[in-house]
């Protein structure tokens, strides 16, 4: 208790700064003189209290200090937009990208004909370098012929073509962030993140994407503006 006390308050008053790269276990067992398992534990309570993310192969870091955000649920714009808005700057990293043949679920949603194939692209969201989601799209071929097209923005993408959704449906839930999740967004395993389903909407109604997405817990909070009948 007394090491993760010391190191909190380092972090806190900014002794050590974020993205700072903590001793290695044995090293703090030797400048400390306590045993590692102590050392683990007092890292591991760091962790959980959002101070300190692990990443695999590369060890113990002071978490990146980020602000929360408030994202309108009544406002259908891109990760890109959002944050440009916000005066950040976005980037994406492409996680998976393809054409493939459709699951039965997407066969419905997206309404394809017999032997249409379905885009898919999983991306890390970030905004100014902090990773701030996982995103997977899916949407038909027709609309996206080449995925490698997307970059940074879909619907930047999409907009070339004079395509953009204008409307869609969100459904929102809690979920606890898998191991796979939680390194790609550099926090907790288990920590508590935000699933979104979104279904988008082109003016003729027909549904042009499909994407599913782990937000961050610990960044968003989802707006609604309620008025009265």
């Amino acid at each position: 208790m007394q090491l993760q006390r010391h190191l909190e308050s380092a972090i806190k008053n900014g002794h050590l700064p974020a993205e700072a790269t903590l001793p290695a276990e044995r090293e703090l067992a030797a400048m400390t003189g306590l045993s590692r398992v102590t050392i683990r534990k007092a890292i591991g309570q760091l962790v959980e209290d959002g101070l300190v993310i692990q990443r695999r192969g590369s060890g113990s870091f002071v978490a990146p200090k980020v602000q929360r955000m408030e994202q309108s649920l009544s406002r259908l714009t891109s990760f890109t937009e959002d944050m440009q808005r916000r005066g950040m700057t976005s980037s994406s990293e492409i996680l998976e990208s393809g054409t493939y043949l459709p699951s039965p679920e997407e066969i419905v949603s997206l309404g394809l004909a017999s032997g249409e194939q379905v885009v898919r692209i999983k991306r890390l969201r970030r905004a100014d370098g902090i990773p701030m989601a996982v995103e997977t799209s899916s949407l038909s071929s027709e609309f996206l012929p080449n995925p490698d097209d997307v970059v940074t923005s879909l619907y930047e993408v999409l907009s070339a073509q004079g395509i953009r959704p204008s409307r869609a449906i969100q459904r929102i839930s809690a979920c606890k962030l898998t191991a796979e999740q939680a390194d790609l967004l550099e926090v907790a395993e288990g920590d508590a993140a935000l699933y979104i389903d979104r279904t988008a909407y082109l003016p003729s109604g027909r549904v042009i994407e499909l994407t599913a997405g782990v937000y961050r817990g610990d960044i968003y909070d989802f707006v609604a503006e309620l008025r009265s009948a």
